[in-house]
């Protein structure tokens, strides 16, 4: 029974993770991809808590997206990366994504032709039969429902995914990602090409869904980074170059150094050109 003075108000991403030992985490250990001889990630070590909305940023080339193709299972990779006590190096990639496990392209892989709905109900049909993905059901199911609420597409749903907005694309493509029930999200370039008023809504949804659940973001936006990263992890060379909060990673001399400086000036000077 909830007391009358209990804390009911919805929890927020905070640094560190604001949920117990029993929450979800992602805990990556001596994580190595070489291709023919090029170290592109080199020893990283990172532990990613639930309801810390981590970002990973770093200059082109840094390895960032390699890390996330290692964790989901598409490119061979060495050392341990652990969800939540299991191992997932060596495992196939639909196993990974069974386990909890999603992620997001820089493009959105959705069914262009299909609503939005069906779009979210073949996600959620993993195990149901081929031909039965498209029938019409009766009801949506629950899971359906909450992602349409979550990711504010609910007046979309009977909107084919084709003729979407690029940003409701990507919230359609995290969409899928929550009803396959994952608990750990990598996103690659979230709001790359979004509109200002887009990257707003895009940084509310991963409050939304980072308080509840593993969240990484590879992102170059240095002021959508600053606005909404709960934590920073900064990739050089392969290599975690810097680790903390925001103000404690734009404060680092070495990242002002290799990165954020010239990144900074150049994000600045595409505003003003928009």
């Amino acid at each position: 029974m909830t007391t009358p003075d209990a804390d009911t108000t919805p929890k927020e991403p905070v640094a560190g993770g604001n949920a117990g030992m029993s929450s979800q985490y992602l805990e990556i250990r001596d994580l190595r991809v070489s291709f023919d001889g090029f170290k592109a990630v080199d020893g990283v070590d990172l532990t990613l808590m639930q309801g810390d909305l981590r970002f990973l940023i770093g200059p082109n080339g840094a390895g960032k997206t390699t890390l996330v193709d290692a964790v989901t299972g598409l490119v061979p990779a060495t050392g341990s990366v652990e969800k939540s006590g299991v191992e997932l190096i060596g495992k196939k990639v639909h196993h990974i994504a069974r386990l909890g496990v999603g992620r997001t392209f820089q493009t959105a892989s959705v069914f262009e032709e299909l609503s939005v709905l069906q779009n979210l109900d073949i996600a959620a049909g993993a195990g149901r039969k081929p031909m039965s993905l498209l029938r019409r059901r009766k009801s949506v199911l629950p899971q359906i429902e909450e992602a349409l609420e979550t990711t504010g597409l609910s007046a979309l749903r009977n909107r084919p995914a084709g003729i979407l907005a690029h940003g409701q694309k990507q919230w359609l493509e995290i969409g899928m990602l929550l009803v396959q029930n994952a608990d750990v999200l990598l996103l690659d370039e979230p709001v790359a090409g979004m509109s200002h008023e887009e990257r707003e809504e895009t940084g509310n949804l991963l409050r939304r869904i980072g308080a509840e659940r593993t969240v990484v973001v590879v992102e170059h936006d240095m002021d959508f980074m600053r606005a909404f990263a709960t934590s920073v992890t900064v990739l050089h060379a392969g290599k975690v170059l810097s680790e903390g909060t925001v103000a404690q990673v734009q404060a680092d001399p070495k990242v002002q150094e290799v990165y954020l400086g010239t990144t900074a000036a150049v994000g600045s000077a595409e505003k003003e050109n928009s």
